[in-house]
């Protein structure tokens, strides 16, 4: 019997941007909690998706083992006091609560701006991270694959992934209409990992800006800089260029937030400065907010304002979730076939082992004509038997009725004391 499925999900639905960067797990963190599970709890078909918005931990297991995950999770991150943090958590232990959870996830439909086009890639990445640990089985491997189907369906059937609606389109918007006043407004972007490069790319809608980039690695600045005609900096030099900007968008890893109100103190600010802080953990501290002309987004209250896209994205949720149903009974009817499955060889073995035995006791003065046809003639009989009772298992799992005719057949056949004997 196929273990049950279950999620544990902290996301920006349940839980504010100050415990979500507490929570955030990198990818050495993700590693780490990965072999854990593996080793202690012996979890198979495991996937931990951690982004600015959730930390999502997907196993099977036939128990329920989700404060014991959270603990670890604590363990993880130094978090004595982790199960003051339970509560943030949602937890899901039935198996299709789950799967239709992950599915919903997957397609964007439960991001922070609907249809998150970052949502798919990070997906990918969770699922590549498991399989690189042998930590998905037949069941993750199937599910997986029927969700990047269904993704695909979403792009090609209905507007749902449409235009740049994203955090980092938001962010743009989010600028756009704060700097409509500004002539040519100066844009700093620190950090271009998977947000703040999609930032980037996203500025070709503020065409008169002027954007220059800043990363800890010079030459992947550089890099995104030449493609999109912005002007790069060293990181050293962004503090410095800080004071100029009209905008400084923070999308950095860091423990420690980099922008702090000692900091922007000192900068002369005669009209106005807006920080956009894209990163979790937070990059930016909150008090900046109390220093004169300076304004502060975070991914928490950063929304689309303007957006015919986000529109003709909410009106296909009827049809993605119809996508998604569809997909889910598919998944469900593999399922329940791999549910009989090892009932289904299990019979082909006793029936195989009868043979066998019966072909030896009758057929030791044969000769090798004979016994070849013999042996057609009882494999095809062998094959025809086997036929009904296979169509009849496939069909109960249909009917939800699969264990009853487990059960029958492995009484009519003992078909327990077939597999022990051969083992």
């Amino acid at each position: 019997m196929q273990n049950n499925f279950r999620a544990i999900s902290l996301s920006h639905k349940s839980a504010p941007v100050q415990i979500r960067e507490i929570i955030a797990l990198d990818e050495a963190s993700i590693h780490s909690l990965l072999v854990k599970l593996k080793d202690f709890f012996s979890i198979t078909d495991t996937l931990i998706l951690s982004t600015c918005n959730r930390t999502e931990i997907y196993y099977s297991h036939d128990l329920d083992l989700s404060t014991e995950i959270i603990k670890l999770i604590g363990v993880e991150k130094g978090i004595t006091g982790i199960v003051d943090y339970i509560e943030y958590f949602k937890i899901f232990n039935n198996d299709r609560l789950a799967i239709d959870h992950l599915f919903k996830v997957s397609m964007g439909l439960e991001a922070q701006v609907i249809g998150d086009m970052q949502i798919a890639n990070q997906v990918k990445r969770a699922y590549q991270a498991s399989a690189d640990l042998d930590m998905a089985g037949p069941f993750l491997h199937r599910l997986m694959h029927t969700i990047f189907f269904t993704n695909k369906r979403v792009v090609q059937e209905t507007a749902f992934r449409d235009g740049a609606a994203s955090v980092s389109y938001a962010a743009v918007e989010l600028i756009e209409e704060l700097t409509s006043n500004t002539y040519q407004p100066r844009i700093l972007l620190i950090g271009v990992g998977e947000i703040g490069e999609d930032v980037a790319k996203n500025m070709v809608h503020l065409p008169e800006a002027k954007v220059t980039i800043t990363n800890r690695t010079f030459d992947k600045s550089k890099v995104l800089a030449d493609e999109m005609g912005f002007d790069v900096i060293p990181f050293e030099n962004a503090v410095s260029a800080m004071k100029d900007a009209d905008v400084i968008v923070s999308s950095i890893m860091k423990s420690e937030p980099f922008i702090t109100k000692e900091l922007v103190s000192q900068f002369d600010i005669a009209s106005y400065k807006l920080f956009v802080d894209l990163s979790v953990p937070r990059s930016i501290e909150t008090s900046i907010e109390e220093v004169p002309g300076v304004l502060l987004y975070n991914v928490d209250n950063i929304r689309s304002k303007a957006s015919e896209t986000l529109e003709k994205r909410l009106d296909s949720i009827p049809k993605v979730e119809s996508i998604i149903s569809e997909s889910i009974e598919e998944f469900y009817n593999w399922k329940k076939e791999m549910m009989v499955s090892p009932t289904i060889n299990k019979l082909k073995n006793a029936l195989e082992q009868i043979r066998l035995e019966e072909m030896e006791r009758f057929l030791k003065n044969a000769d090798e004509k004979e016994k070849a046809i013999v042996e057609k003639l009882t494999k095809s009989m062998m094959q025809k038997i086997l036929k009904v009772p296979v169509v009849q298992l496939k069909a109960a799992c249909q009917r939800d009725q699969a264990d009853q005719m487990i059960e029958l057949l492995s009484d009519l056949f003992d078909l327990e004391k077939v597999s022990e004997k051969k083992s």
